[in-house]
């Protein structure tokens, strides 16, 4: 008898049949079909007409009537769009789940819509003949808890977004849309923006007509408790509060604004604002915000932004940053993210100058003006170096140019374990990037020249143009070969392209100085802390906790080695009942006693225990000045004459 033995992978062989012996239906996918007209460069006829009641401050309702005129025998087939791709928020961040109520009509007759079912921002119609102008009735249903999103509207003060209450048709660049805005705001209420007005009935405001992205570009601050400083040179410090203890600012704190302004001026070399408005909002009810425009911003800051001034820097950053953002990433900007309306996608690859040197300069006008001090900005500095030195194990494998597609992949919501993910590093690594570029320069040219002459060079130009120019990597390697000859394309390539263990603190040791730790937080931090109320173990074990629940776990860690995680609550540290202090005194005392701590653990209704091993004590982030050749740092953050 012949026995027949197989093997495991030849009995898997004869078992699995081939997909071509798989008989299951497979459709064919249907072609999807773009039935949206592409945007051209050509003006349309004619000018929308939008009217915004904004006078809802219980339930945040914002009702619009708006008209659009139609192109001469247009029938058959048309499309609106809501702004879908919103170029300060880098992604495609319109809040279409938030607009209610469309109702469309045409000479007194309903008119259907169809929402597209690949691109959900676009509305198709198909209008009969003899049709001449489109009547548009709708709601924006503004959140009103934050778990809906950003609260823009409360009793006392309002933000609005006129992408949020306007449909645009498809078709044309958004620059060639004519359009008019009139608002009816609350009785008795402030309203503040770049747009300038043209008339004005009781609380009802009509603005000046320009074009739809301009409109967009141009936001609104409105407050019942509401003030104005003139800073010169054409810029105006707009600010409402929930009170009005909080809009008493000191002279030395206006004079302090108005230094940023001259600052920015003499640092840049032109101005790209034939006027520009601060949006200052001083706020825990409204929901914060920092967002940059061509003639305007809008930040939201905690209320106490005057009125304790003196308890350390907090979010007074904000202000210069968004500032900056009238040159550089409004004025010249990447020319992969110029789109001609707001369905194109935005192209990233140019953030790390958008919004890195933007961090960068906004630290250093912050310190040239006196809004922050030239300590507290060394401090702040100080952190940023550390936390992306010791606080991005995911260096090793994703490099900084991918982390400007985060503002699309994630849209900044919450990660697990952000340092091993990244989140939007081009920030601050950028800022570390133009800091060790000022370095190089100087170094190069013996300390002649510095970032200041890349300044002039890039931003000095066409003053009093509010276009854009355009560039890309070559325009700025040029500018940079120019002023201080270097190997700037392999410099870029290094920093941007490519992983590394570290962080790039170049910009620190060519100026003579040391990342180093001290036992106690620095003035910017500990003012961080007690206005964010969080407690910052990042470099003393690798977490950070508010209200006693883990807020950040570093990975690789000690706290990473513990199990902890996002979200746990600690509940005892040995024998004591938590607290931050008894945290703190626990890690201080390890360090003597080599010992692990103890914690009790709470994570959703379960309980447990763990051990968390630092011996290391506590270690708060600072720099020092060890080296003995100039102090270019400092330097860089003198106020310029």
């Amino acid at each position: 008898m012949k026995i027949l033995c197989l093997t495991a992978t030849a009995l898997t062989l004869i078992a699995a049949p081939t997909l071509a012996q798989i008989k299951n239906t497979a459709p064919t996918p249907l072609a999807q079909i773009d039935t949206i007209p592409a945007p051209k460069d050509i003006p349309y006829p004619g000018t929308m007409i939008i009217n915004l009641d904004a006078t809802d401050t219980i339930q945040g309702v914002l009702k619009v009537q708006q008209t659009i005129p139609l192109p001469q025998n247009t029938s058959g087939p048309f499309t609106l769009l809501f702004p879908k791709w919103l170029p300060g928020k880098h992604g495609p961040r319109g809040e279409i789940e938030k607009l209610a109520g469309l109702k469309i009509t045409a000479n007194g007759k309903p008119i259907a819509w169809t929402r597209d079912p690949i691109d959900v921002f676009a509305f198709h119609l198909n209008l009969p003949q003899g049709v001449t102008t489109l009547n548009l009735s709708f709601q924006f249903l503004t959140a009103t808890k934050r778990d809906q999103g950003r609260v823009s509207i409360t009793p006392d003060m309002m933000n609005i977004e006129p992408e949020q209450i306007s449909l645009y048709p498809a078709g044309y660049y958004t620059r060639q849309i004519p359009t008019s805005l009139t608002v009816t705001w609350p009785q008795g209420w402030t309203a503040a923006g770049a747009l300038r007005t043209v008339s004005k009935t009781a609380n009802t405001i009509t603005y000046e007509t320009t074009d739809y992205e301009t409109l967009v570009d141009s936001p609104f601050f409105a407050g019942k408790h509401f003030k104005a400083w003139d800073l010169g040179n054409s810029v105006t410090l707009n600010v409402v509060a929930d009170a009005p203890r909080y809009l008493e600012a000191t002279p030395e704190q206006i004079t302090a604004h108005k230094n940023l302004v001259t600052q920015s001026l003499k640092t840049f070399g032109a101005k790209h604002f034939d006027h520009y408005d601060f949006l200052l909002a001083l706020t825990e009810e409204m929901g914060g915000i920092g967002l940059e425009h061509h003639r305007s911003s809008e930040n939201g800051v905690p209320p106490e932004y005057f009125t304790e001034w003196d308890k350390g820097p907090g979010r007074r950053n904000l202000l210069p940053h968004e500032f900056v953002h009238s040159w550089n990433g409004k004025y010249r900007r990447g020319a992969d993210a110029i789109a001609a309306d707001f369905r194109a996608p935005i192209k990233n690859t140019k953030l790390w100058v958008y919004e890195g040197q933007t961090q960068f300069w906004g630290y250093v006008l912050g310190a040239r003006s006196g809004i922050t001090s030239q300590q507290d900005t060394l401090d702040s500095l100080a952190n940023i170096a550390a936390s992306l030195n010791e606080n991005r194990p995911a260096r090793d494998w994703r490099p900084l140019i991918d982390t400007t597609n985060d503002p699309v992949i994630s849209a900044r919501a919450p990660k697990a374990w952000v340092s091993q993910q990244r989140s939007e590093d081009y920030y601050n690594e950028g800022l570390l990037i133009w800091l060790e570029t000022d370095a190089i320069i100087r170094e190069q040219t013996k300390g002649k020249r510095g970032i200041d002459d890349f300044a002039k060079a890039f931003f000095g130009v066409n003053d009093g143009d509010w276009g854009v120019l355009p560039y890309d990597t070559a325009t700025i390697t040029k500018i940079l070969n120019d002023i201080a000859p270097y190997d700037w394309e392999a410099f870029f390539d290094t920093r941007l392209n490519q992983t590394a263990e570290g962080a790039p603190l170049n910009g620190f040791t060519k100026s003579g100085y040391t990342l180093t730790y001290s036992e106690t937080p620095s003035k910017a931090l500990a003012s961080s802390m007690a206005a964010n109320k969080y407690l910052d173990l990042t470099y003393s074990s690798g977490l950070t906790i508010a209200a006693g629940k883990i807020s950040q776990v570093i990975w690789g860690s000690p706290a990473f080695t513990a199990g902890l995680k996002i979200g746990d609550q600690i509940l005892a540290v040995g024998e004591d009942a938590y607290t931050d202090t008894a945290l703190k005194q626990a890690l201080i005392a390890a360090k003597s006693t080599k010992s692990p701590l103890k914690l009790i653990i709470k994570a959703e209704d379960k309980v447990r225990t763990t051990e968390l091993l630092w011996t290391k004590g506590l270690r708060y982030p600072t720099l020092t000045r060890t080296g003995k050749g100039p102090d270019w740092l400092l330097a860089l953050l003198t106020p310029r004459d």
